[in-house]
């Protein structure tokens, strides 16, 4: 007699429910939550920042299950056509992009999108696809290649202008270029070039830039303007002492000194209330998200994915270094938001796609062939 065995309907559908890595599923939930509390005391008196952040959350967690669902081979074809689709989303934007507060970052298509978050992912995912089709037989034109390939998205970044977003994207491909082995002397000829290459470089910013960094370098020259910013946050940052005013009782940030207190100033917030304790429990929740991410990139089955896993850990690096350094005055204020703490949907998709992404690769490291 036949048995005909046939599997639930859950039991079919649960591999795609059970995708989320874990450990790093746990991470992101604890900073995300610390983000909300914090959103919370900063946004006192601008309603509906939680409920909107909550909603950015949720998106967030669905791009982040879409990821984890897509495997590494998948994403390996479709890593040309996404860049060449993010380049031209650039171009668009240079040509009929919408202007506000004298840049051209977005494009208007129905709703107002910002091509260049998306290329924080399409970078390190091209470098990764054109490193691997070379794997075993690296020479020197290979990483002038990609370096051209790096400089594309980032002159047109540049030129909107929008620092901060360029200064990631850099990030995030160079990673991927120095994780694909470039010799140390190499970096020694960059730094030279780069230091050499510096009054060039300062010579084509824009004054708001310039000042950015002439403030930082003084910001009492200017206490009431260029200097504000920065003076206040750290103000704010020192304030808060060992163990912080405490909750909904920081005074800078409620008394509005801080500026942009629910975005990019918001450790500034998080500093005054919750002080140092505070803000070493969460640089070590940081340490413990990026340690996590260099393990999967560690367990990689294969050079496209341990390049991609890695550069995207550095990327979750680079947002947590540049904001921190930014609101405690060590760097020049670049509009970077901090990872899932600050207030913002365009971004924290892109977080959450860099999560799904990791978590892909962790899930699909037995089956990727090497």
């Amino acid at each position: 007699m036949r048995i005909n065995e046939r599997r639930s309907l859950w039991r079919r559908l649960r591999p795609y429910f059970t995708v989320f890595d874990g450990p790093l599923a746990l991470i992101i939930i604890l900073l995300l939550s610390t983000g909300l509390v914090t959103l919370y005391s900063a946004g006192i008196g601008i309603p509906g920042k939680v409920e909107d952040q909550l909603r950015n959350i949720v998106m967030s967690f669905l791009v982040m299950w879409m990821v984890a669902n897509i495997s590494p081979q998948t994403m390996m074809r479709i890593a040309v056509p996404v860049y060449i689709v993010a380049v031209l989303l650039l171009v668009a934007v240079a040509l009929f992009g919408t202007i506000k507060l004298g840049a051209r970052r977005w494009l208007h298509v129905g709703i107002d999108i910002q091509p260049s978050e998306f290329m924080k992912i399409a970078m390190p995912l091209m470098l990764a696809w054109f490193f691997q089709q070379r794997a075993g037989q690296l020479r020197w034109h290979s990483y002038a290649i990609a370096a051209v390939l790096l400089a594309i998205p980032v002159g047109l970044i540049a030129k909107q202008p929008d620092l901060g977003t360029a200064l990631l994207v850099v990030a995030a491909g160079f990673s991927v270029i120095f994780l694909a082995g470039l010799s140390w002397k190499a970096l020694a000829g960059l730094a030279v070039a780069v230091g050499a290459s510096l009054p060039v470089v300062w010579s084509v910013l824009h004054d708001y830039q310039r000042e950015r960094v002439m403030t930082l370098i003084d910001p009492t020259s200017d206490p009431l303007g260029k200097g504000f910013h920065i003076i206040q946050s750290t103000i704010a940052v020192g304030s808060g002492g060992i163990t912080g005013k405490g909750w909904t009782h920081g005074t800078q940030a409620h008394l509005e000194f801080i500026p942009e207190r629910t975005t990019d100033f918001i450790f500034a917030v998080f500093s005054e209330e919750f002080g140092l304790a505070g803000n070493l429990v969460l640089m070590l929740l940081y340490l413990l998200l990026i340690g996590r991410g260099l393990m999967i990139a560690g367990n990689a089955p294969n050079f496209f994915t341990r390049l991609l896993a890695g550069a995207i850990t550095m990327i979750y690096f680079t947002y947590a270094f540049v904001n921190m350094g930014m609101v405690s005055g060590i760097l020049p204020v670049v509009g970077v938001p901090l990872p899932f703490m600050s207030y913002g949907g365009t971004a924290l998709l892109t977080l959450g796609l860099g999560a799904g992404i990791l978590m892909s690769i962790q899930r699909h490291r037995k089956l990727v062939q090497t």
